[in-house]
């Protein structure tokens, strides 16, 4: 299974350096000098990695052919992917194990499916689809998801009251006396 572990942003400098929105929680593996990295879409790579720092908290990375800051800008929004098995850990889920899955509430009242996860900067998101038919980020924190269970074909949500669409209606905006 391939497994986006970082996607190219802007240009660095004017040597062909890239900072990268790093997806793995070991880039000093995945990013090593020599490795070579297949991409998203396929036909900007692979990509051999020839030169990586990291520079005020972010990852630079050289690429070979990539020798000035015209070439690295054109390489801006290609992803990097990796071969990889699934995840072994308790605690850690693929954005595809994740896709598929029954959000339901701690009673069992299903409020939808998971579509997908979003990288956001304080914390991952669940995308969930409600069986409404919105699109609702949720918090993926333990506090508000509670229970992943892939093997169920389930998470359970502990949403705080308004974070469903589906409680749209019963939130109660409080206007002072005389506004309409």
């Amino acid at each position: 299974m391939e497994l986006v572990v970082a996607r190219i942003g802007k240009a660095h400098g004017l040597r062909g350096e890239v900072a990268l929105d790093v997806r793995t929680d070991v880039p000093e593996e995945r990013f090593a000098v020599g490795a070579v990295l297949t991409t998203v879409p396929a036909e900007r790579g692979p990509l051999t990695v020839t030169a990586t720092r990291v520079h005020q908290g972010r990852w630079l990375v050289a690429f070979a052919g990539s020798t000035d800051r015209s070439t690295a800008e054109a390489l801006r929004g290609v992803e990097l992917v990796v071969e990889t098995a699934d995840s072994e850990e308790d605690d850690a889920w693929y954005p595809h194990e994740l896709a598929g899955l029954r959000a339901e509430l701690v009673d069992g009242t299903v409020v939808g499916e998971v579509v997908g996860l979003e990288h956001l900067p304080a914390h991952d998101a669940l995308v969930v689809r409600e069986t409404g038919g919105q699109r609702t980020l949720v918090p993926f924190v333990h506090a508000i998801v509670p229970v992943v269970d892939v093997g169920g074909g389930r998470v359970q949500l502990t949403p705080p009251g308004g974070l469903l669409a589906r409680d749209a209606e019963a939130v109660v905006v409080d206007r002072p006396e005389g506004e309409d």
